[in-house]
């Protein structure tokens, strides 16, 4: 094997580009769901249920798919997880019937939640400690960077292969990244194996968990962060004028996206990540303020996405940072995956509830709100770490 296909930097790649396959698991369906609605009329409203069926399974085995990692080991569970999504995916791509397909969905949760678990924590122990962050704040880019794609290529994929073809290349991309890891990725040392964790051991691993000031920091934070990311873009376009919502809609995530990469980058030379998180925060509260006062402005959404970006790479960095050994940073990780799901499945609904209120400083108060508790648990954190 040559020395190129050996260096971290195509590990790096090839575990992001696993990414952008879960992240599709997500995409192939959002971008054409208007489609799919269609193609399933007799469902109505259970067709929301094509999309948020694996945030359930997320919010349900997050941490455990964790423990799991830890017991049959993360490589193995990496790709157990891209040739299930394959699977899953060459089956949806007959368009089987509804219940065939929310049967679908949910073992693509478990497909997905391997992948957001496994690849995290091998790009930590792929790389040096100088190169972690880097590596991570890229990895956190894999959902933006997936929606994107997938929304510039739906139109052309289904005027020529129709509603199935998402599906099908969906299928193929994430199985030749199964292949490529499969030859390439190296085999873990044979350890003897902990003994199968039981459903009492599960829930004590729980407790232990998100009470590790460790552990559960990165998992906090992501919690609230997600509870506002995933509706912010579904509710902020609509409220600048008509003609400049598709731009607000685009440049939101690719803003995050940008500032993670660079600014985000950058901070993370000279700071530590926790510490970067509470500033993306802060500016973001700063930014609301300004929101409560001047009204919706699309610079300022945009802004607002900017300041996130620095959230979402550094959350990523602070696993390893905080922890050092292998078995905890896959439980860091779950525990990410987990939050992440729970606040992507609330958010939406919560803040479509405040923004139907009618009150102009309702939402921008309650982003605050969420921003603050933010700073709030990962200074508590902190502060139980420093007393260990």
């Amino acid at each position: 094997m040559s020395s190129a296909i050996r260096s971290p930097l195509f590990f790096v790649l090839a575990l992001w580009g696993a990414g952008l396959g879960a992240a599709a698991q997500f995409a192939k369906i959002v971008v054409i769901f208007p489609e799919m609605q269609a193609h399933y009329a007799e469902t109505g409203a259970l067709s929301g249920y094509l999309v948020s069926l694996i945030s359930v399974m997320g919010m349900v085995l997050g941490l455990v798919a964790g423990i799991i990692a830890i017991h049959i080991g993360v490589r193995r569970l990496l790709l157990s997880g891209l040739y299930l999504g394959a699977a899953v995916s060459a089956w949806q791509a007959t368009l089987p019937g509804f219940e065939w397909m929310l049967a679908s969905r949910l073992l693509e949760g478990v497909s997905h939640l391997a992948i957001v678990v496994t690849a995290p924590t091998l790009i930590a122990q792929l790389t040096t400690q100088r190169h972690q962050a880097m590596a991570l704040t890229l990895w956190g880019t894999f959902f933006g960077v997936a929606f994107a794609i997938i929304a510039l290529i739906a139109p052309v994929i289904f005027q020529s292969l129709g509603l199935g073809g998402l599906a099908a290349l969906h299928a193929i991309y994430i199985a030749a990244i199964a292949v490529l890891l499969t030859v390439t990725l190296p085999s873990e040392a044979r350890n003897a194996a902990p003994p199968r964790p039981s459903l009492k051991d599960i829930a004590r691993r729980h407790l232990a968990v998100y009470s590790s000031p460790f552990i559960a920091a990165p998992a906090l934070g992501w919690l609230f962060y997600t509870l506002t990311f995933v509706s912010m873009l579904t509710i902020l376009p609509s409220m600048v004028d008509p003609a400049l919502r598709g731009f607000v809609a685009t440049t939101m995530p690719l803003a995050s996206i940008v500032s993670s990469m660079t600014i985000g980058n950058a901070m993370l030379r000279h700071l530590t990540a926790v510490v970067v998180i509470i500033i993306g925060f802060a500016i973001a509260i700063a930014l609301m303020l300004v929101f409560m006062i001047t009204g919706p402005d699309p610079w300022l959404f945009i802004a607002i996405f900017a300041a996130l970006g620095l959230v979402q790479g550094a959350t990523f960095a602070a696993v390893p940072q905080l922890n050092a050994s292998f078995p905890d940073r896959a439980l860091a990780n779950g525990g990410i995956a987990q939050a992440g799901n729970i606040g992507n499945a609330l958010g939406t609904p919560v803040m479509l509830a405040v923004a139907t209120t009618g009150v102009a400083a309702g939402l921008p108060a309650m982003l605050i709100g969420c921003y603050a508790a933010a700073i709030f648990a990962h200074l508590a954190m902190a502060r139980s770490r420093a007393r260990v």
